[in-house]
């Protein structure tokens, strides 16, 4: 039951992770830095805090007590992931939503998973545990999924060209940021890894499942560090600062809207991080599989809310046979990433 808890905890943060950038549709006159600054500040600064200030018991006193250098180890790291999700955004406008998830969370499923075992010297006793091939078998299967996944989305793209203005399409451009947002998305994984002894102070004080969320105040906060200097950066460049207080055609009843979206998009993608902790501490020896299962999970329901928002409509069969084929693989992979998690219980 615990394992189970797990996983659907996981699959709720992915869900809401999936439809974190829904609201964005709905605003109208900000440009993209004012909306990912305001969603930034709930997502990566106020939510955290509030968070950690309701489930954390003592929560002045475990942070008086955490050690500095895993605060600094995950702040630090946070500032790369926040430079990681930037890339990410800069990459969907080179080369569309499909292929940026395809090479950016492949990537970061695999070095999210796998580095950390490695860096903290448990990767040779993993080998020798009970169902570990089936671990690497789900993450590997995972990101051959979400590769199609991506194939699927880019001959969507293609099919829909005519209602969609693919002008600004740049491999040459984009494929150097989806690397780039691939390995420095992994880095939030680091992070977390970073912050464990955090938690585990949170635990000692009564935190139980919800002492990850302590990490969150240094992994989130460094996200947005780096994530507002480049967003200001853009601001003073474009003079475009005077949006949050604009009002445009519609008065302030579009301005309250637009706040709005920033704000339900930056509850939805904290969510993501919330019961990501939740299912975290309910996979037992397996814990470092927890991101792999998250990124394959988040691809998933992406795709399947794409389904349900008519996304696909107008596509050709074979494009959605290939769509299919990669949702085939995807749950495929949760499944035999959770069965290896339910043998290294046993074990």
């Amino acid at each position: 039951m615990q394992l189970a808890n797990g996983i659907l905890f996981h699959a709720v943060g992915a869900s809401s992770a999936s439809l974190c950038y829904t609201p964005q549709k709905q605003v109208k006159g900000w440009s993209w830095q004012t909306y990912w600054l305001a969603q930034a500040a709930v997502c990566w600064l106020l939510m955290p805090i509030l968070v950690a200030w309701l489930t954390i018991p003592n929560l002045g006193q475990v942070l008086q007590l955490a050690p500095s250098t895993a605060i600094w180890h995950s702040f630090l790291l946070g500032v790369c992931y926040g430079i990681g999700g930037t890339a990410f955004g800069m990459a969907i406008k080179h080369v569309g939503i499909s292929l940026t998830y395809a090479i950016a969370v492949g990537i970061s499923c695999v070095l999210g998973t796998l580095v950390p075992p490695i860096i903290s010297g448990t990767m040779q006793v993993l080998l020798e545990s009970k169902g570990i091939t089936l671990i690497f078998t789900g993450v590997f299967l995972g990101a051959v999924g979400i590769a199609v996944c991506g194939i699927a989305g880019r001959k969507k793209e293609l099919d829909l060209a005519k209602e969609q203005n693919l002008s600004g399409f740049s491999l040459t451009k984009g494929l150097p940021l989806c690397f780039l947002a691939g390995v420095l998305s992994a880095f939030y994984g680091f992070s977390l890894d970073a912050g464990q002894p955090i938690a585990d102070l949170a635990e000692q004080y009564g935190a139980a499942d919800y002492k990850q969320n302590v990490i969150y105040l240094f992994s989130n906060s460094g996200a947005f560090l780096s994530t507002a200097i480049y967003c200001l950066y853009l601001h003073i460049k474009e003079g475009s600062f005077g949006e949050y207080g604009h009002q445009f055609k519609g008065g302030s009843l579009v301005l309250s809207k637009n706040f709005l979206m920033a704000i339900i998009t930056g509850v939805l993608w904290y969510g993501q991080f919330f019961f990501y902790g939740l299912g975290h501490v309910r996979l037992g020896e397996y814990q470092f599989s927890s991101w792999a299962i998250h990124m394959i999970m988040l691809v998933l329901f992406s795709s399947i809310a794409g389904l349900i928002l008519k996304e696909w409509t107008g596509c050709t069969s074979k494009t959605k046979g290939i769509l299919a084929l990669a949702l085939g693989i995807l749950i495929a992979a949760v499944l035999i990433l959770t069965y290896g998690n339910y043998l290294g219980g046993v074990n």
